[in-house]
């Protein structure tokens, strides 16, 4: 091969591999903005939620409509991604993070508003952390998928039957393996998500990646936040 066909391949491969950063780079952005938006609406719409109602929605059936309906709506984003316009999936997102706003508004009447604060500024620079690693790291992480699975199975079990045991120690044990669920989901799924790019994709493809990703990253954030907050916040 001559050198100018050299200098050519080499300027095209050059030139594709700078598009597929770029392409990339766009891609986390919109993830990371989406979520962002999420939890910034849900904790807009908690204190909303406590600002308005007061203790009387606690006190209120309602309460439980605001709790599961979050639920039902994570599974239908879920079960139906594939065949939704990327613009409901994304309001649908919204939708749930505000849902999940109201739901929460809870822990404003628990804990002091101080100490939740407190431990939203140390999810975020752990999730900034943890999320920045999966991004970067060379190391295949999906092996810990199982791994991580089968833990969140074993944290939803052992919550279910602490409700009815009360357990102070089984609570805590419970925040203490969440904290590390969570924090290795967070890893693995930005690795999960980074990879599920692909340049080929068209705006629709693009578009509800985007929102499923953000999905998944927000449930990881919360789910850490709130793990975090059982062991170190404040109780009124």
């Amino acid at each position: 091969m001559s050198n100018l066909d050299q200098n050519l391949t080499a300027a095209q491969t050059g030139g594709t591999a700078s598009a597929v950063d770029a392409g990339l780079h766009d891609y986390m952005l919109r993830i990371y903005g989406y979520m962002a938006g999420g939890v910034g609406l849900t904790a807009l719409v908690a204190w909303l939620t406590y600002e308005i109602t007061g203790p009387a929605l606690l006190q209120s059936p309602l309460m439980w409509l605001f709790i599961l309906a979050p639920l039902a709506l994570v599974f239908f984003i879920g079960s139906r991604i594939n065949t939704l316009s990327v613009s409901t999936a994304r309001l649908l997102f919204f939708i749930y993070a505000a849902l999940i706003g109201v739901s929460l508004s809870i822990l404003l009447h628990m804990y002091t508003s101080s100490s939740i604060a407190r431990v939203f500024f140390v999810a975020a620079a752990s999730f900034g952390a943890l999320s920045m690693f999966g991004y970067t790291t060379r190391r295949d992480l999906s092996g810990l998928g199982t791994f991580l699975f089968m833990g969140l199975i074993g944290i939803i079990i052992a919550s279910l039957v602490n409700l009815f045991l009360s357990s102070s120690t089984l609570d805590w044990l419970i925040s203490i393996v969440g904290v590390g669920v969570f924090a290795g989901l967070t890893a693995y799924d930005t690795q999960r998500i980074k990879a599920m790019y692909d340049s080929a994709d068209d705006h629709t493809s693009a578009g509800r990646k985007s929102v499923i990703g953000a999905l998944s990253l927000y449930l990881n954030f919360l789910n850490l936040f709130l793990m975090l907050l059982r062991l170190a916040g404040g109780r009124r």
